[in-house]
This record gives structure tokens, C-alpha cells and sequence, in this order.
């Protein structure tokens, strides 16, 4: 399996992982931004990202091994919100 599906498994209960992260980004809209943008939190298990910027919980770090990177991130929104877009 590719790293883009596998990668969707850090967009929830992130909260802690995130918070020793620089950088982060949404693969919704596709927004790269600090990890200290993050205002807001779901509360699942443990807390799970908001996006700042679309208000989606599909943000994932660099703690990840995966690029943050706009490109990166469109292969992940490809798969996982197929027919979206």
C-alpha cells in the first residue's frame, strides 16, 4: 500500500504528535501551515486537528515521514476524497 493512503491513519487523535511538530498541513484544502495556527480540536480518543483554514479534521506533521507539501498532500486528498474534487 502507498504511503498517501497509509498516511490518513495521523489525521485523528494527533493532538499530541502535532503540538512537537513545526509543520503541518491539511490534505482537504491543501494548506501548509505552522502547527501553532491549530485553534481548534475535536475531541475523539485523544484531540484531533482542525484545519484553520477549511475547518476540516484531515491535518496531518511532519512527524508522519510524509511530505508536507501541497503536491504530497493532493495525492492524499486524490484517494481519500475521491469524487470531491
Amino acid at each position: 500500500m502507498n504511503d498517501y493512503i497509509k498516511v490518513h491513519k495521523y489525521s485523528s487523535n494527533n493532538k499530541e504528535e502535532l503540538l512537537k511538530d513545526n509543520l503541518c498541513g491539511c490534505f482537504f484544502c491543501l494548506e501548509v501551515f505552522n502547527t501553532s495556527e491549530i485553534k481548534k480540536w475535536i475531541n475523539v480518543e485523544k484531540e484531533t486537528a482542525i484545519c484553520p483554514n477549511c475547518q476540516i479534521d484531515s491535518v496531518i506533521g511532519e512527524y508522519t515521514g510524509y511530505p508536507i507539501d501541497k503536491e504530497s498532500l493532493k495525492k492524499v486528498r486524490d484517494y481519500w476524497f475521491k469524487g470531491i474534487f
